[in-house]
Order: C-alpha cells, then structure tokens, then sequence
C-alpha cells in the first residue's frame, strides 16, 4: 500500500512540474474554416452545403498534455431536402439558412508533450489532441431566433512553427440540443428527443495563435 501511495505522489510531483514546461500561459489568435450541417434540410454528406464561418479563440495551457479553450464563432448552415433521398409524410420539399453565433468552452488532451525546451525533457512541436466540453449556440433562421445548449466533440493538431506562435487544424462536432436551430422539427411526426434529435453542426477551422503571459521564471523554477 506504500509503494502504491509513492508511486502516486511522484506522479503528481511530475505532472506538477510539467505544468511549468511552457514558458507562456496564455494565447490568442483568430480562426477560419467551414461549416457542415446534418438536420431535417440535409441528411446525407455532411459538407454538401459548406458555408464559410470565422472568429477566435483564447487558451490556456495548463501543461504540455492538457489545454483549455473558449471560442466565439460566426457561422452559416444551408441546406435544401430535395436533394436528400428522403420523403416527408406531407410530400415538401425544405430548406433552411441560418446564422449561427457559437460560444464553447472546451479541454484538448494533447497526446504528445506539446512545447518548445531542452531536448532532455523531450517536447514535441507537433501534436495531435482530442477535444470535448459544452457550449451555446445561438441561430437566426428567417427572423426567428433559436438559443440551445451544444455539446461538442472533435480532434486537432497543432504546431508550434516559432516559439510563440502556433499554427492549428481542427475539426469538432457539434450536438445540439433543441432541434430547431435550422426552423425545422418533427416532420416525420414523431416529437423529439435528445436521443432522437437530428441537428448537427460541425467545424473544420484553422488556426493561428500567439502566446503571451510569461511565467514567473523563479518562483515556477523553469530551467
């Protein structure tokens, strides 16, 4: 049972001195990608009807393993059912164009130590990471306005190209709550659920960050 607790308190001890790896905190920088949408107006390829979306992101680097985000994102979602094999029970055909307004706060597992420092403690200038957290989106669809809780879900990469500016790939899911953000529910008559909700939207940004909030060299004792 020692052994156990030694053992667990070394790997706190080295996860702690991790955390101070990087040399800077925080960074910024804007995003710019396209925008997917499955739903009652497009139930097939997701990227049949892309739309251009764009905005920012802050993060904070916790460590050179784990990583928090928040993204504020301007997007669009089209689509148009007639080009779907799919035929409603009253025979129409429909579309929708909607604005999205996209607040998420997010945690990135890196699954390489992501960083720049001496070679011994073995940081990586590439990374690939997994995401997930929670979210809000807000749409306007023909005037009418559509709020709901999200919940995505996605995988990225990342490079340091110098060493405070950081290039970024990433593609996220996201799983929305009301079903209504494109103007359409229950066409098929079948009231909704979570479980049975058809919208989707997804993410596929690029990113472009600058790292700044140096940390305190002494009292994090960074090499």
């Amino acid at each position: 049972m020692k052994r156990v607790w030694y053992i667990v308190v070394v790997l706190t001890l080295l996860g702690v001195a991790d955390m101070h790896g990087q040399q800077y905190k925080y960074e910024a920088g804007p995003a710019l990608g396209v925008t997917g949408y499955l739903g009652e107006c497009n139930n097939g390829f997701l990227f049949k009807h892309p739309s251009v979306t764009a905005g920012g992101i802050f993060r904070y680097n916790h460590n050179s393993r784990w990583a928090f985000k928040a993204n504020l994102n301007y997007a669009n979602i089209r689509g148009n059912s007639m080009y779907d094999e799919t035929w409603y029970p009253d025979g129409l055909n429909y579309t929708c164009s909607a604005s999205l307004i996209d607040l998420g706060m997010t945690a990135e597992f890196n699954f390489l130590n992501f960083g720049a420092g001496p070679a011994y403690k073995k940081y990586k200038p590439i990374s690939p990471y997994m995401v997930a957290g929670v979210g809000f989106v807000f749409a306007i669809n023909n005037g009418h306005n559509q709020a709901s809780f999200t919940i995505p879900i996605g995988i990225g990469v990342k490079y340091k190209f110098k060493q405070r500016l950081n290039l970024g790939f990433e593609f996220t899911m996201r799983k929305e709550f009301s079903d209504r953000i494109d103007g359409h529910s229950d066409l098929f008559g079948i009231k909704h659920s979570f479980a049975k909700n058809t919208d989707w939207y997804s993410f596929a940004m690029f990113t472009a960050t600058y790292e700044f909030g140096k940390r305190c060299i002494k009292c994090n004792y960074i090499e």
